[in-house]
């Protein structure tokens, strides 16, 4: 739908609501980035991914999945806008991607229950090869210019922080 209204804005909702690092106008992003893609072929990247993942988040109530979802998606706008590259613009729903991954692998080490520690494997076994495009292009040959590797990071820390914050106390 996002990208539908963002084509007859002449995606002048990518280039103004994407997260502008360190640019007080660029903090709005934080809220926009993960529903907004540059192309189709961006955002079919993004969607098969995403319902899955949050599929296995709301799967489960002890996640505390909406809590769990405003820190991913908070956090990892919040991080990509303290590390991202100066005059750059983040998009995309990979924030999110990649703080459900890191969240699902490590909330079975802090809830210590059967079903979490399945879910765990189940993702690391299907998703935890994209934790690789966590590190800038200079480690990661596989990792394009134009691609966020600081809101993938910044997802999968945020990811982290929230599987910590569901821990049983």
């Amino acid at each position: 739908m996002m990208l539908f209204v963002d084509w007859l804005a002449g995606d002048s909702l990518t280039n103004r609501l994407g997260i502008e690092p360190r640019s007080l106008g660029g903090l709005d992003g934080m809220l926009f980035a993960p529903a907004l893609h540059g192309s189709l072929g961006h955002y079919l990247a993004n969607a098969a991914p995403l319902i899955v993942l949050l599929g296995l988040l709301f799967g489960n109530s002890n996640y505390k999945p909406w809590r769990t979802l405003g820190i991913v998606w908070l956090l990892g706008g919040l991080g990509t806008w303290l590390i991202g590259r100066p005059d750059s613009n983040h998009i995309g729903a990979s924030i999110v991607i990649f703080g459900l991954v890191t969240f699902l692998i490590f909330v079975s080490v802090f809830l210590r229950s059967w079903r979490s520690a399945v879910v765990s494997s189940v993702v690391l076994i299907f998703y935890g090869g994209i934790l690789l495009d966590v590190l800038p292009p200079l480690l990661n040959s596989s990792m394009k210019e134009n691609v966020s590797w600081e809101g993938h990071l910044s997802g999968a820390i945020s990811g982290a922080i929230a599987a910590w914050r569901v821990r049983k106390k």
